[in-house]
């Protein structure tokens, strides 16, 4: 075996390699992993160049994979927005405003563009237009929430031109008072293009902002242990224009996340043009092994695509969709492109299977790795026909986010299967996970797993069954291994196993034995992406060869107060106190459920949603002390 650059030894590596699923050392040359095994088989393999690193016992998974993200979208705008993403309370999350508003110069607004959901809020709500004016009455300020609605502030109000005049858009309706003002609600209803729209009107970053902003999204999504995702495009995101920053990061090698990317069209009702034009300047798989094409979607016409606002009532597809998504599928199958659908509900993935059917009759699709995405509501029927066309079904965490609006819509009885998870493993149709960030849900990885293994939404509401939960193993393959399938990329990523590129991560607990609870607060020690190392933290830091010039501009969110980091920092010096605390309590009421934690209980909410629980809270006598 050639000298290693690497070896990472004294471990416990989780390998997802079936034939040796467990290792201490792995070594590393030329980026991709060249031998996996115990410290004895391979630390002998060193030279005298080669560089070590011992783990100290530390867990190491394959580094995880998206199957859907708006990345390259979301990159542009990173450093401009404000997350609030993991924040506990609206009471918290309005400081953070507070303090951004305070720093936000014009004409820049301040901008919470998803990745939360007011059902994580203690209040269980979101923030008044009033309580908007109050915190910014001269900045403007947006707070769009999934993709249901946005509240806009006066000032915001004004820059936008949102006036009693203004006449209602196609894809959306602005609240108006008794007097036909507009309240600064805005309602996506029927779709969120009015969403799409008003998030566009934000001024831009200069370029040079984007480039800086993209990377330090790289290095955020580093931070939590991505090593790779697929790119779904997105609205109001247009190529090739809107993709000159990340060709830029991808030709001088600064990518520190694997991209493979999907062409999203944006033309309603010229869509197979819209194709037509991208096949004759590009091919699919063109690109190397950080950047590289993946074929078409998530929206292939418009006609197809369904809305997944559980707030509102299921929207049925126009009787042109057939047609339309047919003319689409020809012209893909025919130049061998995979593709991928934006579905919802059953009743959509019926009718497409219905198309991909008929097309399949004329030109098999065999070879061909085309998907549903979200899926939520898909049926046995339906798995068992994608299973049978050779297809697969890219899931996402949005219930995470959205399943009490759907229990309440629907009964928590039909959430169960929201989507039919395990059901779906077991048809042997391809299946992967991802996120669907950066609007309706967070990019952080750890929540969707977190999600997989417990059926909790990020509300605390049980909405799945133990029959729909998955084990961790089971979770982290749909994570890595599984997602390779998605873009094409078998055996070349996904496991810790010689001849795979060398992307791995050290969680910063050990996700097998941590409580299903601390799974969603999991951070990275160690992220390598090709064998370097991008992110490191704790006594790992000196490792560190990802750091980055600091967020651009200076008044940038990401600078002065950073997202899922901040939370994650105050978790830990949450726990720390109260360790302390209890420690150091000496009140002589050792409650019977809490201890002398008296901290944690007069800081958590009441489980209501778990009834068990919620009798054995009332038992709590921390109260009294």
């Amino acid at each position: 075996m050639p000298e290693p650059d690497l070896i990472l030894h004294n471990g416990k590596i989780t390998t997802l390699d079936r034939s040796n699923p467990a290792a201490s050392a792995v070594a590393i040359r030329n980026g991709a992993f060249t031998a996996v095994g115990s410290d004895h088989d391979v630390m002998g393999a060193a030279g005298d160049a080669t560089r070590k690193i011992d783990l100290n016992g530390r867990r190491i998974l394959p580094g995880l994979i998206d199957n859907h993200m708006h990345f390259i979208r979301g990159g542009l705008t990173f450093n401009a927005e404000l997350r609030w993403d993991g924040v506990r309370s609206l009471a918290d999350a309005m400081a953070l405003l507070k303090r951004q508003v305070a720093i936000t110069p014009p004409p820049q607004w301040v901008r919470v563009i998803g990745g939360y959901t007011e059902q994580q809020f203690v209040e269980r709500r979101l923030p008044t237009i009033e309580e908007l004016n109050a915190a910014a009455p001269d900045t403007p300020v947006i707070v769009s929430h999934l993709y249901d609605r946005a509240i806009l502030n006066a000032a915001a109000l004004r820059v936008v031109g949102y006036t009693k005049d203004t006449p209602e858009p196609p894809g959306g309706e602005i609240v108006r008072d008794g007097a036909g003002n507009p309240t600064g609600l805005l309602i996506a209803e029927p779709n969120a293009t009015i969403l799409y729209a008003t998030i566009a009107k934000a001024p831009k970053l200069p370029v040079e902002y984007q480039i800086n902003s993209t990377r330090h999204f790289m290095r955020e999504l580093n931070r939590l242990g991505v090593t790779g995702l697929i790119d779904a495009g997105g609205g109001f995101h247009y190529y090739p224009d809107d993709y000159a920053v990340i060709r830029k990061l991808a030709a001088e090698n600064l990518l520190t996340v694997r991209v493979a990317y999907n062409l999203f069209t944006t033309k309603p009702k010229q869509e197979k043009d819209q194709f037509l034009q991208w096949m004759a300047t590009s091919t699919y798989k063109e690109g190397n092994d950080y950047f590289r094409h993946n074929g078409a979607g998530e929206m292939l016409v418009f006609s197809a695509a369904d809305f997944e606002d559980f707030r509102q009532s299921r929207p049925d597809m126009p009787p042109e969709m057939e047609r339309e998504l047919e003319d689409v599928v020809r012209l893909l199958v025919a130049n061998k492109w995979p593709w991928r659908l934006h579905a919802t509900y059953d009743e959509t993935i019926a009718r497409a299977l219905d198309v991909f059917e008929k097309v399949n009759r004329d030109t098999p699709l065999a070879g061909l790795n085309w998907i549903f995405d979200h899926a939520e509501t898909i049926s046995d029927k339906s798995i068992d026909r994608v299973a049978a066309l050779g297809g697969g079904i890219a899931l996402q965490h949005r219930m995470a986010y959205q399943g009490e609006y759907f229990a309440e819509r629907y009964g928590h009885r039909a959430a169960e299967r929201t989507p039919p998870i395990k059901r779906i493993l077991a048809s042997g149709a391809r299946v992967s996970a991802g996120t669907d960030a950066t609007r309706v849900s967070s990019y952080n990885p750890w929540v969707a797993l977190a999600w997989l293994v417990t059926g909790k939404t990020v509300g605390g509401l049980q909405i799945y069954p133990a029959t729909n939960c998955l084990d961790r193993e089971t979770a982290l393959r749909l994570y890595s291994e599984d997602v390779t399938w998605f873009s094409n990329e078998e055996g070349k990523k996904g496991r810790i196993e010689a001849g795979q590129f060398a992307d791995l991560v050290m969680p910063d607990r050990d996700y097998f034995s941590c409580t299903p609870d601390e799974i969603a607060d999991i951070t990275s020690d160690l992220t390598m992406v090709g064998g370097k190392v991008v992110y490191a933290a704790g006594d790992f830091s000196p490792f560190d060869e990802g750091a980055l010039p600091p967020p651009m501009p200076d008044w940038s969110p990401v600078r002065n107060l950073p997202g899922h980091g901040a939370v994650a920092e105050n978790k830990m010096a949450q726990h720390a106190f109260r360790r302390h605390a209890a420690l150091a309590c000496d009140c002589g009421k050792n409650c019977n459920v809490h201890g002398h934690d008296h901290a944690r209980a007069l800081s958590d909410r009441p489980p209501v949603g778990d009834l068990r629980t919620f009798w054995g809270v009332l038992g709590c006598s921390c109260w009294a002390v």
